[in-house]
């Protein structure tokens, strides 16, 4: 992977009639430099919706008025040995959640048959792990193409880190895409985890495209770090060309050592959000965890910057009632899509 570490260029300060300046020089090919992206994260309040409206005219030129929608099951929860911060799944959280090993057969169909309902494009199958064991590696590779077989869903999988083998294994039974979030900048990541490292994480989405499947990769916004190190998740998710980028905002859950942690507002996750479609004008962007909880009534305008969100819960939180996701997306004139590419 090219260096986190990128060259700044003197930008005159932006203001508020500048964003579709900046907006049509990425549109022509120029990327978003670091000291730009810094401009769209302190961008002031009262021009967020001219930096919104900017980043939907990106936003459209690639992917319309369409929305993406994703259906996450969490097929294996708890029981997890790696101790990040964030997670009521690591081995040093204490928050009350469900703790079961990979699910049945059954229950995976039953989820990928909801998926379907739900008029989701993709089905998340996400396990608690340092890596698959070769129980829970065969169980998803037997049932992947039973579920694409009925239900014409895009299967992501997301089992911790994987080797070249695993990777290849995956591909093979079917799977489309591998979600493995960076989860911060390189630099912030021994504040949020030290039982592997960044590097591990680059390691396993390396294999993943070797293995000729899409690279879906994000982070989490929120855990007490500094605007450069969003800045240099987002550089580093375009330097690895990820083709769609989860951009989840903490859920601070009790139990977890983050907890009681809440510095967002609704404002900045609307920048944040804007910087990375700036800064991937072409890649699927997701508005993930935390969406309900951090964006409240503006959660709409997120969507003139994403192009995809998760439909129903998420792995141990609620999300918001499917019939108020969909009409949100009715009622800003946008409409879901499955088409699968």
């Amino acid at each position: 992977m090219a260096s986190t570490t990128h060259e700044t260029y003197p930008t005159p300060t932006i203001t508020s009639a500048d964003w579709h300046v900046l907006a049509q020089q990425v549109l022509a090919g120029t990327p978003l430099n670091q000291q730009q992206a810094m401009q769209i994260l302190t961008c002031p309040d009262d021009e967020l919706l001219d930096l919104m409206s900017a980043a939907f005219r990106i936003r459209k030129q690639h992917f319309g008025k369409t929305v993406q929608l994703y259906f996450l099951m969490n097929a294996k929860s708890g029981l997890c040995p790696e101790d990040c911060s964030y997670c009521s799944q690591s081995k040093d959280s204490t928050a009350e959640i469900p703790k079961y090993n990979i699910l049945s057969r059954d229950k995976l169909l039953d989820g990928a048959k909801i998926a379907a309902e739900r008029n989701a494009k993709t089905y998340c199958i996400v396990i608690s792990a340092r890596a698959p064991s070769e129980r829970e590696l065969t169980a998803v590779e037997t049932i992947v193409p039973h579920i694409k077989e009925q239900y014409d869903l895009k299967i992501c999988a997301c089992l911790g880190l994987l080797s070249d083998d695993q990777a290849q294994r995956l591909s093979a039974a079917g799977v489309d895409r591998v979600n493995h979030n960076l989860n911060t900048s390189e630099s912030n990541y021994k504040n949020i985890c030290t039982t592997h490292s960044y590097q591990d994480r680059i390691d396993t989405l390396h294999a993943v495209r070797r293995a000729g499947m899409e690279i879906c990769s994000g982070g989490i916004i929120g855990m007490g770090e500094q605007n450069q190190d969003v800045i240099d998740m987002a550089f580093a998710l375009r330097d690895l060309e990820a083709d769609s980028i989860p951009l989840n905002f903490l859920n601070s859950i009790e139990g977890t050592q983050l907890q009681n942690i809440n510095t967002l507002t609704p404002q900045y996750c609307l920048k944040a959000l804007a910087m990375y479609r700036f800064a991937n004008p072409a890649t699927e962007l997701r508005i993930a965890g935390g969406r309900e909880l951090h964006l409240g009534s503006l959660q709409p305008l997120g969507l003139y910057a994403a192009n995809s969100i998760f439909v129903g819960d998420y792995l141990t939180t609620a999300g918001q009632a499917p019939d108020a996701d969909y009409q949100m997306i009715k009622d800003l004139g946008f409409e879901i899509t499955r088409n699968i590419e």
